[in-house]
């Protein structure tokens, strides 16, 4: 693993212990509103993304007819990605506070703390293996003869 890699990899679990620490600032600081809501809208996401990023296989994106934007498949999968990252980030946050509703033990501390914990565990995990390509040659049914 480069160190490139390993800084990618550490990141959203750092955001995440640097919201944490941004609690013991003023309730109506700026700096604190900022790392928490940095963390909580792409933390998560990033780290899970990065984990299952392998056994997605997207194909890449297709561009218009024409042919106008050279870049489109990179800026097109790099725009998928990074909505991708906000939509999952976006899905631990309510799944993880609607646990805590029902257990009767939320708090915004809790749902910070809980989701640095599984985005610390998501950046130590491996990453999915892509699944094989399918089988080009056809599959006889069972019983015929050939």
């Amino acid at each position: 693993m480069t160190p490139q890699e390993l800084v990618a990899r550490m990141l959203p679990p750092f955001s995440g212990w640097l919201a944490l620490a941004a609690l013991a600032l003023p309730g109506g600081s700026p700096l604190r509103g900022a790392a928490v809501a940095l963390f909580l809208a792409a933390g998560p996401g990033a780290a899970m993304v990065r984990v299952c990023a392998p056994a997605l296989g997207e194909p890449p994106a297709e561009g218009p007819v024409e042919r106008r934007d050279p870049d489109f498949a990179r800026h097109s999968d790099l725009l998928e990605r990074l909505m991708l990252v906000l939509f999952v980030s976006i899905g631990a946050v309510m799944l993880v506070a609607t646990v805590l509703i029902a257990t009767h033990a939320f708090s915004a501390q809790r749902v910070l703390l809980t989701l640095t914990l599984l985005t610390t565990v998501a950046a130590f995990c491996p990453p999915l293996r892509a699944s094989p390509p399918p089988r080009t040659t056809p599959r006889t049914p069972k019983g015929s003869a050939q």
